[in-house]
Parts: C-alpha cells; sequence; structure tokens
C-alpha cells in the first residue's frame, strides 16, 4: 500500500519506490531506501511528516504515493 494509507504512529518497512529513476534518487538522497523502516509522524491535508532514519522530513502527497509499504 502506498505511505499515504499507513496509520499514524507505526513503523513501517519500505518495500518499493515508484516512479521516474530522478525521482527515486531524490527519495533515496532524503533516507527513503528499500527495506529501511518509515513511521508517520502527522498528516495535514495529504501532506505528510515522516520520521526515516532519525530524522522529520515533510513530503507532499504525490511523492508519499510513489513511496510503497
Amino acid at each position: 500500500m502506498p505511505l499515504t494509507m499507513a496509520s499514524m504512529g507505526k513503523e513501517n518497512l519500505i518495500k518499493r519506490i515508484g516512479g521516474k529513476e530522478e525521482t527515486k534518487r531524490y527519495l533515496e538522497s532524503l533516507g527513503f531506501t528499500v527495506g529501511g523502516a518509515v513511521t508517520v509522524v502527522n498528516a495535514i491535508g495529504g501532506n505528510m511528516i515522516v520520521n526515516v532514519k532519525n530524522s522529520r522530513i515533510a513530503i507532499g502527497r504525490e511523492m508519499a504515493n510513489r513511496i510503497m509499504v
């Protein structure tokens, strides 16, 4: 399921990152790697704040939909 459907506060493992190669590289530079853990901290109006590799990162709905957990 996409990250946008994950419940808040629960740790999820990233199974796949979709999109163009450029998008995948961008997300990997932020710390989103396959097999890595990600936790949704807050979701406001489709935008999300997530905890990945001990850092909080804000991403938009479009990017979050490309991250499968």
